[in-house]
């Protein structure tokens, strides 16, 4: 899953800047289911008193699959998704986004989540769909 890159945008690129927000909207136009799930939990989390909120259905296709891996697993689209929405994402299992609150990262709760025995225990059979 790439995405969309405008002219302009690229442009910018190949003279060594771009705009965040520009490049927050890139991935917003191009990777909409991804944008959709991340949204969501970020707006979850930022109305409660919950550490974090997640999203834990598994996508409708491959297609949207492909998009939540492509904007989770790069660094520069995850670290602009956390900087636009002032929250840390968490992933696990494919399918399963968590937006925590930057006061709760390195914490109980966030440690708990991103550990190995969350990761394992998301693999269990009535959980897994990838």
């Amino acid at each position: 899953m790439s995405l969309d890159v405008p002219a302009a945008l690229l442009e910018w690129a190949e003279s060594g800047w771009i705009d965040d927000a520009e490049f927050v909207d890139c991935v917003r136009r191009s990777l909409p289911y991804a944008w959709s799930v991340v949204s969501e939990v970020a707006a979850r989390t930022a109305v409660t008193a919950a550490e974090f909120a997640d999203h834990a259905v598994p996508p409708p296709s491959e297609a949207e699959r492909g998009q939540l891996l492509r904007a989770l697993a790069s660094d520069a689209i995850r670290g602009a998704l956390e900087r636009h929405f002032g929250m840390k994402l968490a992933f696990q299992n494919c399918h399963r986004v968590a937006a925590f609150t930057l006061g709760a990262v390195g914490g109980e709760t966030y440690q708990r989540f991103i550990s190995p025995v969350a990761q394992i225990r998301n693999q269990s059979p009535e959980l897994r769909d990838c």
